[in-house]
Parts: C-alpha cells; sequence; structure tokens
C-alpha cells in the first residue's frame, strides 16, 4: 500500500487541507491545476483568498469547523479564473479541532462521468443517416478531380490532392460510422498514435491556409492511446477547427496543442463494464474571447451553437466519438491568462504495471 500522500496525489479530484483559521496547509496536484497555483503559492493563504462561494449559507456553514457540509452544484469565484460551478465537500479531521479536509468538484462545462444518454444525443445521430447518401455523392466527385489534378502535377502540389483524396475517404468512412453509431456499434479499437492523428488534422487544417498559427506541446515519451484511428483525427479535426474560429478576431491568434500525462487519473467504468484509467491528455486551448456563460454547460449537447451559420453538432459528435474510445471530454476557461481549454483524457493501449509517473508541471 502506498502512503497517504501518494494516493492523494493520484486523485483527480481537488482535495485541500486548511489549517485553523481556514489557511490552505496542503493541497494535492489536483487542487494545484483547478486553483491555477502551485502549493508554494497557495500555502498559509486564506481560503477565502483564492475561492469565493456565492452562496451565504454555504459559506457560512463551512467557517464551522467541526460541521460536515456537502453541497452540490454551487457557484463560487475562483480569483483570476472567474465562476465555476462545483460540487463541494468540507469535513473536520479527527481529533485536531479547527482543521478541515475540503474537496472540490469541478462540473463547469463538464459532461457527466456516468452515461446518461438523453433523447437529443441520438437526434445528433440520426441526422447523418439521412444526409449520407447526399453527401457520399459529392465526396466521390471530389476525389475523382483530385485524382486528375495529381496526374498534371508534382511535388507539393501532388501531396495536396493525396491529402485531398485520403480526407475524403476518411470523412466517407466517418459517415459510416456515425450510421453505425446510430445502431450503436461499437467502434473498433486499437493502440493508436495520439500524435499522428494531431499532426494529421494539424495538416488538414493548415491546408485551409485560413488557421492561425498552431502551437505543439508534445510530450514525446507518451506511450499508444486505445482508440480508433479515424476518430481520433476526427475528434482533434473538430476542436481545433473551432479553437482556430473561436480567437480568429484576436489581436494575436493563436492555438496550443498539447499532449501530457494529467496530474490526476479518472477513473469509470468502461463500455464493457470494467474499470478503465485515462492518464493521457490532449488540451486544445486558444485565446479568443471564451463560450458564453450561458452555454457553457450546454456546449455538449446537440444543435447548442455560438456560430450564426454553425449547426451545433460538431461538440455533441466529438463528445460521443470519445466516448466510444472509452474517453471523457470537459472544457475549463482561465480568464487570468485569457484561454479557453478542451481537455480530452484517454486510456493507454496498456496500463503499466509499474505506477505511472506524475507530471510536475
Amino acid at each position: 500500500m502506498q502512503d497517504a500522500q501518494r494516493q492523494l496525489s493520484s486523485l483527480s479530484l481537488a482535495v485541500v487541507l486548511l489549517a485553523p483559521g481556514q489557511r490552505i496547509a496542503a493541497a494535492n496536484p489536483a487542487a494545484e491545476q483547478f486553483l491555477g497555483q502551485s502549493f508554494r503559492r497557495l500555502k498559509d493563504r486564506a481560503l477565502g483568498e483564492v475561492i469565493r462561494f456565492v452562496e451565504p449559507r454555504l459559506a457560512a456553514r463551512l467557517g464551522e469547523t467541526d460541521a460536515h457540509v456537502s453541497a452540490r452544484a454551487t457557484n463560487v469565484v475562483v480569483t483570476g479564473q472567474g465562476p465555476r460551478r462545483l460540487d463541494v465537500t468540507a469535513a473536520p479531521v479527527i481529533d485536531q479541532p479547527g482543521w478541515q479536509v475540503l474537496t472540490l468538484h469541478d462540473i463547469s462545462g463538464a459532461e457527466a462521468m456516468s452515461e446518461d444518454p438523453a433523447a437529443g444525443d441520438d437526434s445528433v445521430l440520426r441526422a447523418p443517416d439521412i444526409l449520407a447518401h447526399e453527401i457520399k455523392n459529392p465526396l466521390a466527385g471530389i476525389r475523382g478531380a483530385a485524382q486528375l489534378l495529381g496526374r498534371k502535377l508534382e511535388g507539393s502540389d501532388l501531396a495536396l490532392t493525396g491529402l485531398i483524396a485520403d480526407e475524403v475517404d476518411r470523412i466517407a468512412k466517418l459517415i459510416d460510422q456515425m450510421q453505425s453509431l446510430s445502431r450503436r456499434t461499437p467502434q473498433a479499437l486499437a493502440p493508436c498514435n495520439l500524435h499522428e492523428a494531431v499532426r494529421r488534422a494539424c495538416s488538414v487544417i493548415a491546408a485551409s491556409g485560413t488557421a492561425p498559427p498552431i502551437v505543439e506541446e508534445f510530450d514525446p515519451s507518451l506511450p499508444p492511446v486505445l482508440g480508433n484511428a479515424d476518430a481520433l483525427v476526427q475528434v482533434v479535426l473538430n476542436l481545433i477547427a473551432n479553437a482556430a474560429d473561436a480567437c480568429r478576431n484576436a489581436p494575436a491568434p493563436q492555438v496550443i496543442v498539447r499532449t501530457r500525462f494529467a496530474s490526476g487519473l479518472q477513473l469509470h467504468p468502461g463500455t464493457d463494464g470494467a474499470p478503465v484509467r485515462l492518464p493521457i491528455e490532449l488540451r486544445i486551448s486558444d485565446n479568443g474571447p471564451g463560450i458564453d456563460p450561458a452555454l457553457r454547460d450546454h456546449v455538449f449537447e446537440p444543435f447548442v451553437t455560438t456560430k450564426k451559420s454553425g449547426q451545433g453538432l460538431g461538440l455533441a459528435l466529438v463528445r460521443r466519438l470519445v466516448r466510444d474510445m472509452n474517453g471523457r471530454i470537459g472544457h475549463d476557461r482561465d480568464e487570468n491568462g485569457g484561454w479557453t481549454h478542451f481537455r480530452v483524457h484517454l486510456p493507454m493501449a496498456s496500463e503499466r504495471r509499474n505506477g505511472l509517473r506524475e507530471d510536475k508541471t
């Protein structure tokens, strides 16, 4: 059995130890990530300096250090980050008067970890059944035109026609997959190189000629993820395209794609009922103005969009594809830095028996 500190460090749930006077005495990595500060900056600070509870009764109840407190879906304001929605618990430390253990679970814009499909979730999957024939016919024409152009070109121009043909094939396959998904047929999963999927998506976005600079911050030591290669490309393509569109009017638009081992491991039942750990994180960030607060809790629902010409199906499809790979997706806003982050957490193709290394960043 590992020591308590290592166990706390492995939790994806933010845990804060409060000394008398509600001063921060300890915080696990998930709490550092949630509060946006290292423990060195948090140590000995009053809790009220870093997080404000909007509900006065909850704030007063938390001040009673001998009370057990539990609050669901309560509003807070995190210093430098703005409003968030949390599940909060607090409990006194046994035999240590004035000491408390506080847990914070961020549910702002995040999907539920349990599988609760709504009727609208299926509507996004029925739409491709209706449109599949109309989409596939012009795709075949596009592919044929690309092949004809390829006979007359060479060098980098020839590579672009190859990219067009490959993308047409992938989109056609995606339509077939979506029709299968509407019948709840599971995707075939296999070890995938996450970075190859990201670079493929980036090359497609770059070929459009309208994308802002895309910065790659990859951890080259990441092992393969368990997923579906084409679905991964589609997920990354949608998220990067959304990020690029979101920051298009920023003074210096930028999209950052980062991969890493997450500091806290998420655990949930997989499609076969077995526990699944999600230690690999793909984060796609943009420096646009952020999502309308009124829509933040609904962005993964079908037909929810901020675009005038959008259909609101892209993120709903992304969530379904990620879930079918036993992964999870959520988003958050860093008001202090001016960044919107979409985070995809995925399982490894094979878990390491000797434990996972921690990300110290």
